[in-house]
């Protein structure tokens, strides 16, 4: 089953709406990281075999560095309202969970 940690540029009602969808989620504001450096929450995603949502490229260059590291899904939709955001990322849910079932390191939702 996937399990998706929501990163701080991501609005905490994601994790919510993820979690009704089946995905178990969490927001790094639930989980006390809603401040912490990246590597911290990369260490914490490592651990933990979570997937990572985020809009931060930063995490995108780590994934990319550590090729046995945890998958990200990187969103690359711009600023966008918090409904808008959860409907484009529902049109491509499935595919999303397809890539990572299938091993890709990097998701990109663009």
């Amino acid at each position: 089953m996937t399990r998706f940690i929501i990163d701080a540029q991501l609005p905490p009602a994601l994790a919510e709406r993820l979690t009704r969808q089946g995905y178990p989620s969490e927001h790094v504001t639930r989980i006390g990281l809603g401040v912490a450096p990246d590597e911290e929450i990369w260490n914490f995603i490592t651990r933990s075999g979570a997937v990572l949502m985020t809009k931060d490229e930063d995490f995108v260059t780590m994934a990319r560095a550590e090729s046995d590291g945890p998958q990200v899904v990187s969103i690359r939709l711009g600023n966008i309202a918090n409904n808008a955001l959860w409907t484009a990322l529902e049109r491509v849910l499935d595919e999303i969970i397809e890539s990572l079932n299938a091993g890709e390191t990097i998701v990109e939702v663009i």
